[in-house]
C-alpha cells in the first residue's frame, strides 16, 4: 500500500476540518490534520511536512492569503488551495498573486474537495535551482563600433580580388625592373664606359613597365575611390543613427 498523503486544513470553524476529514478518508489515500489559524498551521508545518494545504481566508490574525505567501516563500513545493466564503475579485487576485493552486468558494461538495486535492497534487513540485557562483560575461561592442567593423570587412572582401589582380600584374614587372637596375649598376661599376648603355636599359625598362603601372592604376583607382566613398558615407550614417538614438 502506498504512503498516505498528508493534508493540512486551516480553518477557525472546526466543522470544516471534520468535513474534509470525512471526505478525504484514509481509504482515499489521505490523512487530514487540522489547524485553527495560520500561526498554528505554520507551527505544524515546521514540525512535519505536508503534501497539500487547504486554508480559509477569513481567520483571526493572519489571513489565508498571507499564510499562502508564507508557505510559498518557505516551502514553494507545497501546493496551497484557498477555500472561502468571501469569494471577491480582490481576494481572487491576491490569491493568484500569492501563487495558490486553486481558489474555491464555499459551500463545497465532496466531489469538489476530492477533485481539487487530486488536481493540486498532480501539479509538478517546484524546485529551487542554485545559480552558479560565476557566469560567463559576454562582451558586446558598442553598436557604432560593430557597424564600422562590418563595413570594414565588407570593403576588404570586395577589394581583395582586385588587390590580388594588381599584385599578379605588377609584381613581375617590378621584379624585372629591379633585376635590370641591379644588373645595370654592376655593369657600370665594372665597365664605366657602359654607363650610357645602362641608362638606356633603365629607360627601356621604365618604358616597358609604364603601361603595366598605368593598367594597375586604371584598374585600382575606381575601386579605391568607391571604397573610400562607401567608408565615409557608412561612417557618417552610423554617427547620424547613433545621434538619433
Amino acid at each position: 500500500m502506498s504512503a498516505l498523503r498528508k493534508i493540512l486544513v486551516v480553518d477557525d470553524d472546526p466543522i470544516v476540518g471534520k468535513s474534509f476529514n470525512r471526505v478525504l478518508s484514509q481509504d482515499k489515500g489521505y490523512v487530514v490534520i487540522t489547524a485553527q489559524n495560520a500561526a498554528e498551521a505554520l507551527d505544524k508545518m515546521r514540525e512535519q511536512a505536508y503534501d497539500l494545504v487547504f486554508t480559509d481566508i477569513k481567520m483571526p490574525g493572519m489571513d489565508g492569503v498571507e499564510l499562502a505567501e508564507r508557505v510559498r516563500a518557505n516551502q514553494p513545493w507545497t501546493p496551497v488551495v484557498i477555500v472561502t466564503g468571501y469569494g471577491t475579485t480582490a481576494n481572487e487576485q491576491r490569491a493568484k498573486a500569492a501563487g495558490v493552486s486553486a481558489f474555491l468558494n464555499k459551500p463545497l461538495s465532496p466531489e469538489m474537495i476530492v477533485e481539487s486535492a487530486a488536481h493540486a497534487l498532480r501539479q509538478p513540485a517546484l524546485t529551487v535551482v542554485e545559480q552558479p557562483e560565476t557566469q560567463a560575461v559576454e562582451i558586446v561592442l558598442p553598436e557604432p563600433v560593430a557597424k564600422r567593423s562590418l563595413l570594414k570587412h565588407m570593403g576588404l572582401s570586395l577589394a581583395a580580388p582586385f588587390i590580388g589582380l594588381a599584385y599578379a600584374l605588377f609584381f613581375p614587372v617590378v621584379g624585372l625592373a629591379m633585376l635590370a637596375w641591379i644588373g645595370g649598376k654592376a655593369l657600370v661599376s665594372k665597365f664605366p664606359s657602359m654607363a650610357t648603355v645602362a641608362r638606356l636599359i633603365r629607360n627601356v625598362a621604365l618604358f616597358i613597365a609604364a603601361p603595366f603601372v598605368g593598367l594597375v592604376y586604371a584598374l585600382m583607382f575606381p575601386f579605391v575611390g568607391l571604397a573610400m566613398l562607401a567608408w565615409i558615407g557608412g561612417k557618417a550614417l552610423i554617427e547620424k543613427t547613433h545621434d538619433v538614438k
